[in-house]
């Protein structure tokens, strides 16, 4: 996972050797960003991700920063309001969903599977909404990179996904261990559909568009269901040096591509900013009752994050040089995204890019750590 990654590498001129974070001038009024981030960010471009958007709150300021480029045929500019495809992002504006149904009393974090989709999945009785919303359900992925791969142009239904993922055995016993699997996200979204008792693939898509989106004002925000293409200015997507078994050019555009395959686990779109307004309005209580509040914040640890990560109920916990960070990471083909936001709202940095990540290097996980913890540190 990208933020498991990032977190993992150094953090090069971020901390000072006491542990402390660097001080740096009083912010300027205008949007240019501090020449030390716009620095990290020529940095990353540099190491192959074509282009790069940050931005970053202190207080009641937010800067945006940009390196690179959106389109690597043109060489045009990549801007600060692009929109992008936010990937596995999408599972904080999911879990937000199903934890207001809670509140409404319409269903329980201790309902079993089985309860909402009898038959759907082999001891589903025994797997909790709780254990698909952290991660600790034992199913198995459904995304691997062939699948993604051969359906690129298809639309796919839920239960293709849940089907695809279920040829595999369970993980583990529900409960027992943590593995972050993208099929618990697409069962979590027939549930929605259940409970609404409205068409499966867009029950989701009215409970995020009501609920979150049109609330907090999202506009330059969406969920498509079928749609390959991305609305609105955005950059081009690439794959760039992927693994042998992607069998793949040395760089593929990926902009086009039908987010049936992702749907609740990953296929919302979005800008910087409307990331970091959701993020900002969840974590610090504006979008749920205290008793859910507590229930989205009760972390595990992740398997992949080691002390330093930990997942609580689609959103993720983790150690920065400056304090306790929540948020999320996301990954679609072409697109990579992190989003950080202080307990108390006064610190946020969104990452954007438009490469694979499953292709970065050690040398861009480094440079991605410096410029994260620049922006949220500052």
């Amino acid at each position: 996972m990208i933020i498991s990654r990032i977190l993992a590498a150094p953090i090069v001129g971020v901390v000072l050797a006491g542990g402390t974070v660097a001080a740096t001038a009083a912010p300027a009024p205008s949007d240019a960003p501090p020449s030390a981030l716009q620095a990290d960010l020529d940095r990353v471009v540099a190491d192959g991700i074509p282009g790069m958007i940050v931005l970053e709150r202190q207080g009641n300021q937010v800067r945006h920063a940009t390196a690179g480029v959106g389109n690597l045929r043109t060489g045009g500019p990549i801007r600060a309001t692009d929109r992008f495809r936010i990937g596995s992002n999408s599972k904080s504006f999911v879990s937000t969903v199903m934890l207001q149904l809670e509140a409404e009393h319409r269903l329980r974090l201790t309902d079993t599977v089985e309860h909402w989709l009898p038959g759907v999945v082999p001891n589903g009785g025994a797997i909790t909404i709780r254990e698909l919303l952290n991660h600790t359900s034992g199913i198995p992925e459904y995304g691997d990179v062939p699948f993604v791969l051969q359906n690129r142009y298809r639309t796919l239904q839920p239960i293709d996904l849940v089907r695809h993922a279920l040829a595999q055995p369970p993980l583990f016993p529900p409960g027992t261990g943590w593995s972050y699997s993208n099929t618990n996200y697409v069962l979590l979204g027939m549930i929605i559909s259940r409970v609404d008792h409205l068409p499966e693939q867009y029950a989701p898509v009215w409970e995020i568009y009501r609920r979150i989106i049109a609330p907090l004002g999202l506009t330059h925000t969406s969920f498509p269901v079928t749609d390959p293409g991305i609305a609105g200015p955005h950059p081009r997507g690439y794959i760039i040096d992927p693994p042998s078994e992607y069998h793949l050019p040395g760089i593929t555009d990926a902009t086009q591509w039908n987010p049936s395959w992702a749907w609740t686990a990953g296929a919302i779109i979005s800008t910087a900013d409307d990331l970091a307004r959701f993020h900002r309005a969840l974590i610090t209580g504006q979008l749920l009752p205290s008793a859910q509040q507590h229930e989205l914040l009760d972390a595990v640890p992740e398997a992949e994050g080691g002390d330093s990560v930990e997942y609580g109920l689609g959103v993720m916990h983790a150690q920065t040089p400056c304090g306790d960070a929540w948020g999320h990471e996301g990954d679609f083909p072409g697109y990579q995204s992190v989003s950080l936001t202080s307990p108390d709202g006064t610190r946020q940095a969104v990452l954007f890019g438009n490469r694979e990540s499953d292709s970065n290097t050690e040398q861009m996980q480094r440079d991605l750590a410096t410029a994260l913890f620049t922006a949220f540190c500052s």
